[in-house]
């Protein structure tokens, strides 16, 4: 329980939660991470692109170069900070690659999609637990050209698949009339490749489920309705998204990985500081915040699960 808290990334820094720009620039400049869930979650990746490629892998014709370039980056990121699980060795343009861990070794030109059995993101995305989007930029904008996308929070990669910024993020409410569209697509062209940002970003589960895209919401959506105070601890999961941002410098596109966490709400009350924070989060969050993530329903159930964990612990009401 101890090692599960220590790693979980919390996301809350204030009492107060508003849509920002909550980017900061990396410390450990790596764009995947290797946990103790990696082998489970890998291969659910791979059994979800078995059984339903089209809306767990999209890249447009013009993306083949880029997608080369973000297979360098991931490979060399996990044979550097991960040896002991990858390895990967160069001789000219025929590379080897190594995982350990599933026992795989791939001999490919680099390059050379037809050495690949998928396309190249593809490929290397049933590697790493983290989803994999790339962003091109032309004419001053963001376009989302290629990802693979098996964990979503409730969207379609393949609706969203050549839309440009704004687009993707206009169902957010008060995201454009807010100004905070414009201001972060500015931060993101300002992005220098060898200076890369990440950021959290939140949300709450009815359930355990990573595979949340929007085609499945008949699936998981009815679960909310399931929820009440007396076991929410068991059924709502905190899932943060840990989204890294990686300028690739021969492209000049921008490759955004996402690792999901989720943590059961009985778990995270362990946590009496995070518990204390989340209820003030959670009790403040605006009405138009919780409806878009999906909260509103099972808010006051929540509420009342985490409010007797506080009385229990003996903090006063005012406080």
């Amino acid at each position: 329980m101890i090692d599960e808290l220590k790693q979980f990334p919390y996301p809350f820094k204030d009492d107060v939660y508003r849509y920002s720009n909550n980017s900061t620039l990396m410390e450990r400049p790596i764009c995947v991470e290797v946990t103790r869930k990696y082998k489970e979650e890998v291969l659910l990746k791979r059994e979800l692109l078995q059984e339903h490629p089209e809306r767990c892998f999209q890249a447009l014709n013009h993306t083949n170069e880029v997608q080369w370039e973000a297979v360098q980056l991931v490979m060399e990121d996990l044979a550097t900070q991960y040896p002991e699980y990858f390895s990967l060795e160069k001789n000219g343009s025929r590379w080897e690659f190594m995982n350990k861990i599933l026992d795989e070794k791939t001999e490919f030109d680099f390059g050379g999609s037809a050495t690949l059995s998928y396309a190249p993101l593809d490929f290397i995305g049933r590697h790493v637990q983290e989803d994999l989007i790339i962003m091109m930029e032309r004419d001053g904008d963001l376009f989302l050209d290629a990802g693979q996308l098996c964990f979503p929070s409730n969207w379609s990669l393949a609706f969203k698949l050549g839309m440009n910024f704004k687009d993707i993020h206009f169902p957010i409410p008060r995201f454009n009339e807010e100004g905070l569209d414009e201001r972060i697509l500015r931060f993101l062209l300002r992005i220098e490749a060898g200076n890369p940002w990440w950021r959290k970003n939140w949300s709450l589960m009815a359930g355990a489920r990573l595979d949340t895209s929007l085609e499945t919401f008949d699936v998981w959506g009815k679960e909310r309705r399931k929820v009440t105070s007396e076991n929410a601890g068991e059924i709502v999961h905190l899932r943060v998204e840990v989204q890294k941002l990686f300028r690739m410098p021969k492209s000049n596109a921008i490759l955004f990985t996402i690792h999901t966490h989720l943590l059961p709400l009985q778990s995270f009350i362990k946590n009496r500081d995070w518990l204390k924070q989340f209820y003030a989060v959670l009790s403040e969050l605006p009405a138009h915040i919780a409806d878009y993530k999906g909260i509103s329903a099972y808010r006051n159930a929540i509420l009342e699960f985490l409010k007797k964990h506080l009385d229990e612990d003996g903090w006063p009401e005012n406080e």
